[in-house]
């Protein structure tokens, strides 16, 4: 092990290694979430919500630590903003109607918060992150059991008419 150790060292010099294990962190967080979205079989999964906590996270090292030192006003926060906007995009495809029925809300809301739990990590807020991967899992199985079971079990309300007729 401390070979492999060393031999990093020299491959990567004085470079830190927190951003590589943010990156894991980003896409291990979010593959969780996609690993229920795979269970309920669901078009977007495990890859897909990796890929967007680990990109998110990319990002946001990227614009906070990758642009320091060329000069120039740095603003970290543009491309925040832009993956906010890029992620939004991609959430959208994920919508769609079948009939009078609209598909995929659940899951572009989730990539959506995938991307902000990549943000999250990027910026090193480890807790902050983690805590929102599982408070994303608790809505998506917790709430689901609830929607079944509670709300959609319930047979709707309907209005009846009142014949007024004398």
């Amino acid at each position: 092990m401390q070979d492999f150790l060393s031999n990093t060292s020299l491959v990567l010099g004085n470079v830190s290694l927190e951003p590589f294990y943010q990156l894991l962190l980003a896409s291990l967080l979010c593959g969780i979430l996609g690993m229920e979205r795979e269970l309920v079989h669901k078009p977007a999964g495990v890859r897909t919500y990796s890929l967007v906590g680990m990109g998110s996270a990319l990002f946001t090292i990227l614009s906070v630590d990758g642009f320091q030192g060329i000069g120039g006003v740095v603003d970290p926060t543009r491309i925040a903003a832009q993956v906010v906007v890029g992620v939004g995009f991609l959430g959208a495809g994920m919508i769609y109607s079948q009939g009078e029925k609209i598909q995929g809300i659940t899951t572009a809301a989730g990539i959506w918060v995938a991307a902000a739990i990549g943000m999250t990590i990027g910026l090193k807020l480890y807790a902050l992150g983690f805590f929102a991967a599982m408070l994303s899992l608790v809505i998506l199985v917790v709430f689901w059991v609830i929607e079944e079971r509670v709300i959609k079990s319930r047979k709707p309300w309907r209005h009846h008419t009142h014949n007024t007729d004398v």
